[in-house]
């Protein structure tokens, strides 16, 4: 009980917090609807997690996958929004060349790089700079 409360203080993650706080008031005896209600979770989340607890102690309530590193980290990140803040047009393959360059990433996909348009707001859509209809180059006749 005393490293659960430990594990409490120490400010996990709030879903590792949520479980610990499930298995410390069921440990105190406290009504198992009361703890759902306070904490907002199923019957099944609370005899989930004291399960895993009295088998496993501590690391039975901790998170197994802790999401994968990004390519950029926040600064990298802010300095690439702040860069295209700065211009008048954006282009993809510019945009690529940029990351790339300055900090050697290079993303598997283009939705990475449509994010960071969009992180700027910026609509990364293709646009036209003249309305072809307008062009009677582009524009077949009408007989």
């Amino acid at each position: 009980m005393e490293e659960l409360l430990n594990f409490i203080q120490a400010n996990p993650d709030p879903r590792e917090l949520k479980r610990a706080l499930a298995v410390q008031m069921v440990m105190k005896n406290c009504n198992i609807s009361t703890i759902a209600n306070v904490l907002g979770v199923s019957l099944g989340f609370i005899s989930k997690w004291k399960y895993m607890y009295v088998e496993q102690g501590i690391e039975g309530l901790k998170l197994k996958y802790k999401g994968s590193r990004s390519y950029l980290d926040g600064a990298q990140t802010q300095t690439v929004i702040s860069w295209l803040k700065q211009k008048n047009y954006w282009h993809l393959e510019e945009l690529k060349e940029y990351v790339e360059d300055n900090f050697n990433v290079i993303f598997e996909s283009n939705q990475s790089y449509y994010d960071l348009f969009k992180q700027a707001n910026i609509s990364w859509k293709k646009a036209q700079k003249k309305n072809p209809r307008k062009d009677p180059h582009l524009v077949a006749k009408k007989n």
